[in-house]
Order: C-alpha cells, then sequence, then structure tokens
C-alpha cells in the first residue's frame, strides 16, 4: 500500500530472505533423494547395476539438460525477434504468446537447465565416495545377489 505510492520504501532483505528459505526448504527432498538413490542402487543391486544407472541418469540428465536450456534461449530469442517488428511486433497476439514463452523460457536457460548437471555431480560423487563402502554388500554384488 504505501509502498505502491513510493512513501515508504520496500524491504528487498525481507523479500530475500523469504524467497531464500522456502527455496532451501524445497531443496530438502531432492538433496535427499540424490544422494541416497545411488547408494541404495549399490546396496540392493551391486555396483554394476550402480555403473548402469549412473550412465543412464547422466545419458537422460544431459539430453534434459540441453533441451531445457536450449528451448530456453530459442523462447527468448523468439520475443526479441518479435520486438524488432517480425510477426507485426510489440502489442499483437504473436507479442503476447512470446512474452509467456519468455516467462517459461528464462527458468528453463538460466535455471532448470544447469541445475541438472549439479544433480548429476552429487551422483556422481556420491557413488564415488561411497564405492569402498559399496563393495562390502557381496563382494559388490549387492544384496539382491545373495538373496537369489
Amino acid at each position: 500500500p504505501k509502498i505502491l505510492t513510493g512513501e515508504e520504501p520496500a524491504d528487498f532483505g525481507k523479500t530475500i530472505d523469504i524467497a531464500t528459505k522456502g527455496s532451501l526448504k524445497e531443496l530438502i527432498l531432492p538433496s535427499i533423494i540424490s544422494i541416497t538413490a545411488p547408494i541404495a542402487v549399490g546396496i540392493v543391486f551391486g555396483v554394476a547395476a550402480l555403473g548402469a544407472f549412473l550412465a543412464g541418469a547422466i545419458l537422460s540428465g544431459f539430453v534434459f539438460a540441453v533441451m531445457m536450456s536450449n528451448s530456453g534461449g530459442a523462447w527468448d530469442n523468439a520475443k526479441k525477434w518479435i520486438e524488432d517488428g517480425n510477426l507485426g511486433g510489440k502489442g499483437t497476439e504473436a507479442h503476447k504468446a512470446s512474452i509467456t514463452g519468455d516467462t517459461v523460457g528464462d527458468p528453463f536457460k538460466d535455471t532448470a537447465g544447469p541445475s541438472i548437471n549439479t544433480l548429476l555431480v552429487v551422483m556422481s560423487l556420491t557413488a564415488s565416495i561411497f564405492m569402498g563402502f559399496l563393495l562390502l554388500f557381496n563382494g559388490g554384488l549387492g544384496i539382491i545377489s545373495a538373496i537369489l
């Protein structure tokens, strides 16, 4: 209310604090999954299955990250292209649609695509760090091979 009229300055620190706390809270479950999934696969199915798990994660994650980065950049550039006068320029339905595309594209390009790389690094490092531990389970063959 008073912020909108300029009578009172905005408290940017509080806004950033709220956003940071929310982000960190939402990051807990994905972090736990990215750390425990390689360990669980290695313990249950063995190190060979863990290698296949990581290979699949890296291959699919790479394709997904590249797709998100490229499509986000394309949506961002489409808006700029339309604003340069193509397809009728600003104020047209194409421009309105490109604004929506840019709204989705920027997070794709700047955050979602690159963050998949971090996920893959965490999974690979977790597997590397726990490899000695995983070799203890039935010689690295996993618990499932001992049961079968």
